[in-house]
């Protein structure tokens, strides 16, 4: 599951705070720091399940009163 990691070339005279925002951005478009939080802890397999099983309820309710 190992991934290159995330890099961005800073461009001539391009201010420092814009090339964080475009750093920022392409860690969270890589989803890195979700992985990372999630192989935080170990989370048994049933409890994953039930948790996937809570979020799907939630989804699924929050669309029917959308429609």
């Amino acid at each position: 599951m190992a991934r290159p990691g995330v890099g961005i070339k800073v461009r001539e005279n391009e201010p420092i705070d814009r090339v964080l925002r475009r750093f920022k951005r392409a860690v969270n478009r890589s989803k890195i720091l979700r992985e990372y939080r999630q192989h935080m802890f170990y989370i048994k397999p049933s409890e994953q399940r039930r948790i996937e099983r809570q979020k799907a309820l939630r989804n699924a309710r929050r669309h029917s009163h959308q429609s």
